[in-house]
């Protein structure tokens, strides 16, 4: 008897693809394996492709049950309905512009395109979180990543989620995303201290108990507020799903402030996990 329950879930990144074999009846990595292959973006469109197919082709072997399904986060711009390439000038993923990245890559793997599904990566994220803490009872949730980059999407009940792209939506003499992550840490902690850091993890291993934390701390809180209240009011929802690297450090940031309150907020446990499960649940 054909089990239809295995599905592989990929997730692509600048500099990696990682893929497994989701059973999505209980929604987690089979055998808890998964296949890894550092991808060189900026390489030729064959050459992408092969190495993506190579790290898929790796798990499939690994399948309790013949597969049928590939659900793919990708992050953007990405015509994810039709499986075409945007991205362009952002240093990754130059060759692969217009071209049409579904029908080439199944015909690495020999499969039908119609096999092939992709979802936005912050979208998967938000997906695969809501799958696994059992939340999809809820009619609407939004998802936040906060790292090297500012992810946003939207889950609506019985719905696929998408992308709801605010990473640069104006704020204050800029964009959001230019307050909320990685880098404005390193920028900011240069102006107030005038000490040269490589990221979060160095200033709260180090430098946590100054008075120069103390401004970042107050500072951050308030971007993410202002940045949560302005998507809570575009989509309509109090209930939000935070995750990515600096999200690990948040109770520090807003565990002692009232105004977070008015949010319903979960923090993610899946890590990278996340868009891997998101990108099965495509086909649930």
């Amino acid at each position: 008897m054909l089990q239809d329950n295995y599905v592989v879930g990929v997730d692509i990144g600048g500099t990696h693809i990682s893929a497994c074999i989701i059973d999505t009846k209980q929604w987690n990595i089979y055998l808890e394996n998964v296949a890894r292959n550092h991808v060189f973006s900026q390489g030729d469109a064959k050459t992408i492709l092969q190495t993506w197919a190579s790290a898929i082709r790796d798990i499939i072997a690994t399948s309790p049950a013949p597969i049928q399904f590939i659900g793919i986060a990708m992050p953007g711009p990405f015509d994810y309905e039709n499986g075409i390439s945007k991205i362009q000038g952002q240093s990754k993923y130059d060759n692969l512009y217009n071209k049409d990245v579904k029908t080439l890559l199944a015909e690495e793997l020999g499969l039908s395109p119609t096999s092939i599904h992709f979802i936005n990566d912050a979208a998967a994220f938000l997906q695969g979180e809501i799958f696994v803490q059992n939340l999809q009872t809820n009619n609407r949730i939004l998802g936040i990543t906060l790292g090297t980059g500012l992810g946003s999407a939207v889950w609506n009940k019985g719905e696929k989620a998408f992308d709801a792209a605010l990473w640069n939506s104006p704020y204050e003499d800029c964009i959001f995303e230019e307050f909320l992550v990685t880098r404005w840490f390193v920028k900011r902690f240069k102006e107030v201290a005038g000490k040269d850091v490589t990221g979060l993890k160095e200033i709260l291993d180090n430098h946590r108990e100054t008075e120069e934390f103390q401004i970042i701390k107050d500072e951050y809180a308030k971007h993410l507020f202002d940045f949560m209240q302005f998507f809570a009011e575009k989509h309509s929802s109090e209930i939000f799903i935070i995750g990515g690297n600096i999200a690990k450090a948040l109770p520090i940031f807003i565990g002692d402030r009232k105004e977070f309150e008015r949010f319903q907020i979960y923090t993610a446990i899946l890590g990278e996990k996340a868009a891997m499960i998101g990108a099965a649940s495509i086909f649930n």
